[in-house]
């Protein structure tokens, strides 16, 4: 199981939950997610993002489609926030 971070690339337009590049929230082992900068997380992004997070968490074949996303969008399409996947191997 990967810690998945979640940083904002980008912002187009104007983000309702004040969303800035490089702001971050963590997702840990798989089922609590951490605030990161800022400390809330915004409820619309993380609902579209679940489905994904869940998957992207966990330790996959090579080739499964999961391991090719990068960056997922809040579902705001005229004022997208995109945030950037990082899978962070556990010690």
């Amino acid at each position: 199981m990967y810690d998945v971070k979640c940083t904002v690339k980008s912002v187009a337009g104007f983000c309702s939950a004040g969303y800035k590049p490089g702001d971050f929230f963590i997702l840990r082992d798989g089922l609590m997610v951490e605030g990161g900068n800022p400390k809330g997380i915004c409820l619309y992004a993380l609902a579209a993002f679940l489905p994904y997070l869940s998957a992207y968490s966990r330790k996959t074949d090579p080739q499964d489609w999961i391991n090719m996303k990068k960056e997922l969008q809040c579902p705001d399409n005229d004022n997208a926030v995109i945030f950037r996947l990082e899978r962070i191997e556990k010690i």
